[in-house]
């Protein structure tokens, strides 16, 4: 068979038609079932538990965005960006670390923004905030470590989103970024295209019915689009989970120095201990004489690059936004956790 003929084939393109990201997941998983059942079984509910937990704040950004495209109402939010782009980067850096979105959940609500063509800066502020810190986040760190930890965590978060929006925006200048969203996901920039041609607004847009296609749409494509790749991360979570003993973290941490911080960060970056599961243990290494500062670095590390967030952007967002997003998450940390450290 030539190599045309091969191209041409049923066969050909039924596999062609495969989405790889669900072949990947179906792949890892029957290579699982076969080699650990009862592992399988284990990453299967996790999967499960982790969609649904994410699943209310995933549908609502998605419902969100969707109502905004419909309606024309994603040319008037990008309107409000218009303004300032250092007052813009700043109030969303301080609105992100007190949202109530995770990791995960502000993923669609962040490609929405750049799809309506809000610039890149304050999007990347409120991106890298947002996961570090929330209302019952804050209130669950200062019952675990106290209301001074709670407070700087909070304040790092500010920070890094500061560093992050006002890094993007000179990476911008200097021409480093020009597109930020891959091919196919949206059309978001500084100018993009619900900027330079807005469309009338319709609040109640299901009373024209291509207003209700682009609503139905744009749901449905947004919801495929972002669940099967969380669904893989949250899989390679679990699978983290079972294999990387949390044994071997408290053991690496438990010290203090310049280098502990730094392993922080790199044991944070999987983060599949990030967040809320990661209090206790952190607590445990403080009280047995780890520095603060590592600690602090552990979080906020995992926080901002969990395995799930890092699959996300990865899939959103063009390779430069991607490194400048694991950049700035990487360097804030650090950053955080020594300035914490030599403070307390």
């Amino acid at each position: 068979m030539t190599s045309l003929e091969l191209a041409q084939s049923p066969w050909r393109r039924r596999f062609a038609a495969v989405d790889r990201v669900w072949l990947a997941f179906g792949l890892l998983f029957l290579i699982l079932a076969a080699a650990s059942p009862d592992q399988a079984w284990e990453s299967g509910v996790f999967v499960v538990d982790a969609v649904i937990a994410t699943g209310a704040y995933l549908l609502l950004a998605v419902l969100i965005a969707a109502y905004a495209k419909a309606s024309g109402a994603d040319a008037l939010i990008a309107r409000v960006f218009r303004g300032n782009m250092a007052g813009m980067t700043i109030l969303a850096a301080l609105f992100g670390a007190l949202s109530p979105f995770c990791s995960c959940g502000v993923i669609p609500l962040i490609a929405a923004l750049l799809a309506m063509g809000v610039p890149l800066p304050p999007v990347m502020a409120f991106w890298l905030a947002s996961p570090i810190m929330d209302p019952s986040m804050f209130v669950l760190t200062a019952g675990t470590l106290g209301t001074e930890f709670a407070v700087a965590k909070t304040l790092a978060a500010i920070a890094m989103g500061l560093f992050g929006g006002f890094g993007a925006l000179a990476m911008m200048r200097f021409g480093l970024i020009t597109g930020v969203l891959r091919e196919g996901v949206g059309d978001g920039g500084c100018a993009g295209s619900k900027m330079r041609a807005p469309k009338p607004i319709l609040w109640p847009f299901w009373r024209e019915q291509a207003r209700r296609s682009t609503f139905v749409g744009e749901t449905r494509s947004v919801l495929l689009f972002l669940g099967k790749w969380l669904a893989l991360a949250f899989l390679l979570e679990s699978l983290m989970l079972a294999y990387v003993p949390a044994e071997w973290i408290a053991s690496a941490l438990g010290s203090d120095g310049i280098w502990v911080t730094l392993l922080a960060v790199v044991t944070g970056v999987p983060a599949y201990l990030n967040g809320y599961a990661a209090l206790p243990l952190v607590g445990g290494l403080i009280e047995g004489g780890m520095n603060p500062g590592a600690g602090m670095a552990f979080l906020v590390a995992g926080g901002v690059t969990s395995i799930p967030a890092a699959i996300a952007v990865f899939a959103l967002a063009r390779p430069r936004v991607c490194a400048a997003y694991i950049g700035f998450a990487l360097v804030g940390s650090v950053a955080a956790g020594l300035t914490y450290g030599a403070l307390v």
